[in-house]
């Protein structure tokens, strides 16, 4: 055991299987005192049950940590709620929460329905605010204020058929850094991690990633980001990227070019000026799209 979180309590969702459960395993093997949620589905949203999280306690306890376990919906108020209410409950305080939980509906976008959009972006989005809203109200009030993290994917750039994850991803990082820029002055923290390792869900990624690790590497990092050592360093508001020995952090949103004219705007003074004025900033996604393709056509996987 270490002591890196020694004293904090985290609440970890998605704490059942893959990334999650590295990050309640290594944050309970620093000193944390754990609550692992999990709501038991598959990838794809299937029933649920509560024998994972149930599990993951064990392996805590069997380890000489201490957790307990709370197998909600977080997608719900009162899930996310309850999350925070059972560590206030059996530990006192709320010193981190870390929003792994989501599922995928894959679908190209003009066949997706809105049974498939709106499970993954309650699961995803709504989750991590339901989470974070339900602890942060603890936080700004605590000594010692507290850390919300919430997980995104590079995917948060867009996907081919994954619309409605890209978009909750997509959102997952300005509720950071609202959360960042709204709870700074209560001594709260947030930052968004956006992992590449091998889970359920990458094994479905339609190419061969070359730069991937395990979650036991980003467990590492996000028990960094919920230490004392990341908040003296005043660590809030960014987006990190760990796969395997690589730990990359994401620009900040900023205008990246202007150009100013006299007298008002019209449809084709516009296309007179724009494109070679201030022009475009190019998708790297888009640049892989025939790669993609071709490499479809040869059924085999494109490299990363």
């Amino acid at each position: 055991m270490g002591n890196f979180l020694a004293g904090k309590v985290v609440a970890v969702t998605g704490a059942g299987r893959g990334i999650g459960r590295a990050v309640a395993l290594a944050a309970a093997a620093e000193g944390a005192r754990v609550v692992v949620n999990d709501y038991g589905v598959s990838i794809e949203g299937g029933e649920p049950g509560s024998e994972v999280a149930e599990s993951v306690v064990k392996e805590i306890v069997a380890a000489g940590g201490e957790a307990v376990a709370v197998a909600d919906d977080i997608s719900t108020m009162a899930g996310g709620q309850r999350i925070v209410d059972t560590a206030l409950a059996r530990f006192g305080r709320i010193d981190g929460v870390v929003c792994v939980a989501g599922i995928l509906r894959e679908r190209m976008l003009f066949n997706m329905s809105e049974e498939e959009w709106d499970p993954v972006v309650a699961t995803h989005l709504k989750g991590t605010f339901t989470v974070f809203r339900a602890a942060s109200a603890v936080m700004r009030k605590q000594e010692g204020g507290g850390t919300l993290i919430g997980f995104t994917s590079g995917n948060h750039q867009g996907s081919v058929a994954q619309a409605n994850y890209s978009a909750a991803k997509g959102g997952i990082i300005s509720l950071v850094r609202s959360a960042a820029l709204g709870l700074h002055k209560y001594g709260v923290t947030a930052n968004a991690v956006a992992p590449v390792a091998r889970t359920r869900m990458s094994a479905n990624v339609p190419m061969e990633l070359k730069e991937i690790g395990e979650p036991e590497d980003v467990a590492a990092l996000v028990v960094y980001l919920l230490s004392e050592r990341a908040r003296q360093e005043k660590i809030t508001g960014q987006v990190y990227t760990v796969a395997g020995p690589k730990i990359a952090v994401w620009a900040q949103p900023r205008e990246l070019r202007a150009g100013y004219v006299e007298g008002a705007w019209t449809p084709e003074r516009i296309a007179d000026f724009l494109p070679g004025t201030v022009g475009t900033d190019p998708m790297p996604m888009l640049a892989r799209l025939e790669e993609m393709a071709a490499a479809a056509a040869a059924k085999a996987r494109p490299n990363a």
